[in-house]
């Protein structure tokens, strides 16, 4: 089971597209008990080889956040930012946010914008800066911002910032834990850049060279009121098996593969067919000549807000899958 605590130290270290440095050093000291060889290549990807002698497996799950940069910082002190991601400032307004250094700010909108058109080039931060000179003693140009909420329990679920995709980071973590005699050659990689372009598992893939591959991330529901249907999973009811989303169409063989390992450890699961998004799928399966890719996805409300969520029972049913999976001998079936 997944403890909160070691997830808060997940979702709370900084790490937005491009500056992963500080939760790739959390994840390795958290995965190095358990790895046979532990490297950080040249795009950022940090990457856990559990040794075995069968197919040869890469599991991804992006360790990057969504984020700010600074481009401006203003004669008043107020600081002008850039996306890393997909930030949409409607949904990050007058919300917390913290930089690498320890800096705390919020997010701001000029008086004159409209909250129904709302523009990033419209919105601010906010550190108390009250001059350029006072600012640039706290912050500079090319400085990183992340959201800065709490990680709470509730119930059966958890709300925190970076559930995308910091969950499914956790959720590799403890499948390392427990995996002990595997018959397959795993690749556990904490892939970079994925908020910007799915680029660190292109390069991962590339270098791996994997038989099979999954791609655990976060996926859309489709549960709550004034629902567009743009998914097909609801929280708290079973790991998503990924079908299919706008990067990927995932292999037959290993979505019958995750059903029928479902089906052997009576894993409650759902379809996830996804209309828009994507995930290291998209990057992975196109590899070389091509790779046997599928995912398994963590249902997850409000993606990209200041406070997603998710099922307690969805996080371990996707751990139980992914070790199902993995206990088997791929280069048999």
């Amino acid at each position: 089971m997944i403890q909160l605590e070691q997830l808060e130290q997940l979702t709370h270290a900084h790490g937005p597209s491009g500056d992963e440095g500080a939760i790739c050093e959390v994840i390795r000291r958290l995965a190095l008990p358990y790895a046979d060889e532990v490297t950080v290549d040249v795009m950022g990807n940090l990457m856990v080889h559990k040794q075995g002698t069968g197919a040869k497996v890469m599991l991804s799950a992006h360790m990057d956040s969504i984020g700010f940069i600074v481009t401006h910082i203003e004669k008043e002190g107020f600081l002008r930012v850039g996306r890393l991601g997909g930030v949409a400032p409607s949904e990050a307004l007058y919300t917390p946010v913290k930089f690498k250094n320890g800096t705390c700010g919020v997010v701001a909108k000029e008086e004159k914008a409209k909250l129904s058109s709302l523009k990033l080039d419209e919105c601010y931060l906010d550190i108390g800066a009250g001059s350029e000179a006072a600012a640039k003693k706290q912050v500079q140009v090319g400085d990183t911002a992340v959201y800065d909420m709490p990680t709470v329990a509730q119930g059966d679920c958890v709300r925190s910032p970076y559930l995308d995709n910091r969950i499914s980071c956790a959720i590799l973590l403890e499948v390392l834990s427990q995996l002990k005699d595997c018959p397959n050659d795993v690749y556990f990689v904490f892939s970079a850049q994925e908020e910007v372009g799915l680029r660190g598992a292109k390069t991962a893939a590339w270098g791996i060279a994997p038989d099979y591959a999954l791609a655990v991330d976060v996926t859309d529901v489709d549960d709550t009121p004034g629902s567009e249907q743009c998914g097909t999973v609801q929280l708290g009811k079973g790991a998503a098996i990924k079908v299919m989303d706008r990067s990927v169409i995932c292999h037959p063989k290993l979505v019958h593969l995750l059903e029928q390992a479902a089906q052997e450890h009576q894993i409650p699961v759902q379809k996830d067919i996804l209309k828009a998004g994507g995930t290291d799928a998209g990057a992975i399966h196109t590899t070389k000549l091509g790779v046997v890719t599928g995912g398994v996805s963590v249902p997850c409300r409000y993606i990209h807000t200041p406070t997603e969520m998710v099922h307690q029972k969805d996080v371990q049913n996707c751990v139980d899958l992914l070790l199902a999976v993995l206990r088997k001998n791929l280069n048999e079936v």
